[in-house]
């Protein structure tokens, strides 16, 4: 049969490692290599420094206030041997966070290297920059953007309780893939504390102008912020519903509440 392999023209559709052709019994040099090199772009995404400085600046350039954070890791090494470490603020920053506890507000975003600060320093801004008009829309006050050192997703409870939030989003770099190094993951929580486990979450991945682009990544987390605050949760009893495409960049501002 003479017609063309339909693995090859699967690979127009994605950028899983398939129809690689073969030398002999063994890969072609050229996908040897690519592969090398994706490997080394993976381990360099894990090992980057945090530039929170920079992402401060950025943040600031945008009317957005910000402050610091670490986690109890102490270092690259110890964050990645003990992931129980980035799940909690250093007693340091605890205490200084509470020093500097924001008037109240409906919402707290964090920005935490996680597991690859490239994905960070390529994506958070430009997802925030898209979220604004929702919140205003919304009528969600922002509390100051934390950016966190050494972070694992639960930090953001733990930062959200000790700065008194409603809610909390943690933007984050997710483990790098040998196709994606630079893949933002965004985890909301309401009513954030540190007692909180993974199935109080919702999460939206793969943020990434190859993957979920900040428009689309915005829209769902306003449409999930709109539903937390409607219905008081988040979690696996919040289903995302989002993608409706009667939906599509519809959200409803917040009736006052009555005191």
């Amino acid at each position: 049969m003479n017609g063309p392999d339909a693995w090859t023209l699967l690979r127009e559709f994605t950028d899983a490692r398939i129809a690689l052709g073969r030398s002999g019994a063994s890969l072609p040099t050229r996908e040897v290599l690519n592969f090398g090199l994706a490997h080394a772009q993976a381990r360099d995404a894990i090992h980057q420094p945090f530039d929170s400085e920079t992402l401060a600046h950025q943040l600031h350039e945008r009317g957005l206030n910000t402050l610091e954070a670490h986690s109890a890791a102490p270092d690259r090494h110890t964050y990645l041997n003990r992931p129980d470490l980035g799940r909690m603020l250093s007693d340091e920053s605890r205490q200084a966070l509470a020093a500097h506890r924001p008037p109240a507000h409906d919402l707290l975003l964090v920005i935490g290297d996680g597991l690859s600060s490239h994905a960070v320093h390529r994506q958070s801004v430009g997802l925030i920059s898209a979220l604004l008009p929702y919140l205003q829309t919304l009528g969600i006050s922002l509390g100051p953007v934390v950016l966190a050192h050494q972070s694992r997703v639960a930090l953001g409870d733990d930062i959200g309780e000790t700065l008194g939030s409603k809610a909390v989003a943690i933007l984050i770099g997710e483990r790098p893939g040998l196709s994606s190094p630079d893949s933002l993951g965004v985890y909301l929580t309401w009513k954030p504390e540190r007692q909180r486990i993974e199935s109080e979450r919702n999460c939206i991945s793969n943020i990434r102008p190859e993957g979920l682009g900040y428009d689309a990544a915005a829209f769902k987390l306003a449409w999930l912020l709109e539903q937390a605050f409607l219905r008081r949760l988040t979690g696996v009893r919040l289903k995302d519903e989002s993608d409706n495409p009667a939906l599509h960049g519809r959200v409803t501002p917040r009736m006052p509440a009555h005191h």
